[in-house]
């Protein structure tokens, strides 16, 4: 269990904390740090929708990065 609430903060971290969070997947900021906390169970519905969030910020970036790139001449 201990390792599904430390995957899922580090993940939080990763869509840019707690507030930046809950603003994507549109959860209240209390609920999610009483899922970092331990005080709630994290279930494999949240899991599944917190790998889509991070898997469309890995897209975003990756459209960003290009679009640098191309602005500076880079292929």
């Amino acid at each position: 269990m201990q390792d599904r609430q430390d995957h899922f903060a580090y993940c939080v971290q990763l869509l840019g904390g707690t507030t930046a969070f809950a603003r994507r997947l549109r959860i209240d900021e209390r609920a999610i740090r009483r899922f970092v906390n331990g005080e709630r169970p994290i279930s494999d519905g949240l899991l599944a929708d917190t790998a889509k969030a991070l898997h469309e910020l890995g897209t975003e970036a990756t459209a960003a990065a290009a679009e640098i790139a191309a602005a500076l001449g880079q292929p």
